[in-house]
Order: C-alpha cells, then sequence, then structure tokens
C-alpha cells in the first residue's frame, strides 16, 4: 500500500501498543530534559526536543490552532524543558517560530506530511548543565527506535515508547508501529542503542490505520532540513 494511502485512511481513536513494546514513565528517559511539552495559549499542547540551546524541534501542524486553524502567536507559545512531575526544569516563552517552507497548513495536514515540521527559537538558551541538546542521526536504521512524549492522558510526565520500528516509507514520511496519543504531536522519534546517545531520526505528526494496524506517521530528518527551516527564520 503506499504511504499516501495510508496517511488518508480513518484516524483511531485509541491505538494498541504494539507487541513486544512497553510503556515507561518517569526519570532517567532517552534525550533527558531536552524533551519537553509546548504549551500554546494556555490550551493546546504538544511535544518538542532541543537541538540546539536555544532551538525546539517540533511538528508545524502544532503552530496552528485546532479550533480555529490560525497561527498561534510566539509569545503564546512555551518550552517546558524536562516537565516530570507537573515541573520543569527550565521553561521557555518562544521568540520566534518558523515552519519548513513547503508546509501548507490544512486541519487535518494530511497533504503536506513529509514537511511537517517547526522550528522555535526561545527567548533565551538553556544551558548544557540543565539539558544537551538531542543530536541529528547521519542514517535511519529501521529498528530500535523510541518515542519520547507528553500526551493527553499523561501531561506532567514524559512517555517512553519502546521498540519500534520502520513499516513503510516514502519520500521524507515514515509510518512506524510506535505507539502515541493525543499531545505527542511533535514528539521525537530517536534511534536508541546502548552504549551510544540517542540519536533523533523523526518526529511524529500524526496516528493512523494500515491494514487494520495502528500506526503513528512521522516526517524524517535530516541536518539539511533544519538548515532549511532555519534559512526561512
Amino acid at each position: 500500500m503506499r504511504v499516501t494511502s495510508i496517511i488518508c485512511a480513518a484516524m483511531m481513536a485509541l491505538p494498541s501498543v504494539s507487541a513486544g513494546q512497553s510503556i515507561t514513565s518517569g526519570k532517567g528517559l532517552p534525550g533527558g530534559d531536552a524533551i519537553g511539552r509546548i504549551v500554546f495559549s494556555g490550551k493546546s499542547m504538544c511535544t518538542g526536543a532541543l537541538v540546539a540551546s536555544d532551538l525546539v524541534l517540533t511538528a508545524a501542524h502544532c503552530l496552528y490552532s485546532p479550533r480555529t486553524g490560525k497561527r498561534i502567536a510566539p509569545s503564546k507559545m512555551e518550552f517546558q524543558a524536562g516537565l516530570k512531575a507537573g515541573k520543569s526544569s527550565a521553561s521557555r516563552i518562544v521568540a520566534r517560530a518558523t515552519q519548513h517552507p513547503q508546509y501548507r497548513h490544512k486541519k487535518k495536514h494530511t497533504s503536506h506530511l513529509p514537511y511537517d515540521l517547526a522550528l522555535l527559537k526561545l527567548e533565551a538558551p538553556i544551558p548544557t548543565s540543565v539539558a544537551h541538546p538531542v543530536k541529528i542521526s547521519t542514517g535511519t536504521n529501521a529498528g530500535n527506535l523510541g518515542v519520547v512524549s507528553y500526551t493527553i492522558g499523561h501531561k506532567n510526565d514524559p512517555r517512553l515508547v519502546f521498540p519500534c520500528e520502520i513499516l513503510a516509507r516514502q519520500q521524507e514520511t515514515m509510518v512506524m508501529n510506535c505507539e502515541v496519543n493525543f499531545g505527542a504531536s511533535g514528539a521525537p522519534v530517536m534511534q536508541i542503542q546502548k552504549g551510544t546517545d540517542p540519536k533523533l531520526v523523526s518526529v511524529i505528526s500524526s496516528k493512523a490505520a494500515m491494514g487494520g494496524r495502528d500506526v503513528s506517521v512521522g516526517t524524517a530528518l535530516s541536518v539539511q532540513t533544519l538548515q532549511k527551516i532555519l534559512s526561512e527564520g
């Protein structure tokens, strides 16, 4: 099945965990305090990850109000790094939000999934003594992936789903069997291997269905892609 067909499939209400996956909450998760919750106008939420001391990577559709479809002002966006038990290690208001130049927002944002990426420039850097930015992977293996996210059911604590894998790929769109829920948009998908730091390979865009299975859809990452977004800022 083509990935474009998969993406257009009906969205599922409650995805189930694939066999062999475990869900872990609390401290000591991959990415550490570089991963946090993003709150928009004090109402909606997404997940994001520091890729530099003053830059947060998330999904482009998160920049828009889910109710009106209008762009949210950066001053109404707050990144809460390393949020655990409702307390963050650092909080920053966003100074500027830049989406991928080829992203065009639609409420269901299905037409532009390969470009569903955004970078948030923070009003002030978060010191590396507080959080070390997550590095971008230079290559993607199909397995040993994990997703760390905040969700509607777990607003105040991150959850790790591991392991999961890539099921299909078309251009920069990846379909994975990582379990996600509302709020996980923008969450980092990381290559997790013992003895090495986790590496970012994708950002969660949505959840969908493929062949009767619940799946997650993400956008593949590269340093070049991030540079392209930054050039638009």
